[in-house]
């Protein structure tokens, strides 16, 4: 098994899934300028910032973790060539840090976070309020959504590194 293979496919994988981020940090954006140019309402003209603040979020999240990972293609065979199975423990090291940082604020912050803003929505009337919220929300089902295939494909990988290290352990 070809663990270089293995980590350079998961990078690339994850550079499919980031620009997902930046288009929708677009459109929130787009939508933001939308509601600046055609908003008549007060609710509508209450989406202008959180739209365009969301948009901006999504947009750095979506570049910092593409320009990342396309530098991992390159240090990961630099890491590799140097020291294979250093490279492998450090990936497990890695690997398993990003699971439990999915484990805590994908999948309990976020829904956490989720909840109190369907609340606010609910007890607290005002437009500004109820346009945070509803652009909150819609923002983190765009990250539960990206994040949660990106958890499948990071737990796959890690398995496959815990697989190589065991197999390596046996030569020895």
């Amino acid at each position: 098994m070809d663990i270089l293979k293995i980590a350079i496919d998961w990078a690339k994988a994850e550079l499919f899934s980031t620009p997902f981020f930046i288009l929708f940090g677009l459109a929130f954006m787009a939508a933001s300028l939308g509601f600046w140019q055609l908003g008549k309402t007060e609710m509508a003209k209450a989406y202008i910032i959180p739209s365009l603040v969301v948009g901006i979020l999504l947009l750095t999240i979506g570049l910092g973790l593409f320009f990342t990972n396309k530098s991992r293609v390159t240090q990961f065979k630099t890491a590799y060539n140097k020291d294979a199975s250093a490279f492998i423990e450090s990936e497990i090291t890695r690997a398993e840090a990003t699971l439990k940082e999915y484990n805590t604020i994908v999948f309990k912050v976020i829904p956490i976070i989720i909840i109190v803003s369907a609340l606010l929505i609910i007890f607290i009337n005002t437009p500004t309020w109820r346009a945070i919220s509803i652009t909150t929300i819609a923002m983190l089902i765009v990250i539960l959504l990206v994040d949660g295939t990106a958890y499948g494909r990071i737990d796959n990988y890690h398995k496959e590194l815990k697989l190589v290290h065991l197999e390596n352990e046996i030569k020895k």
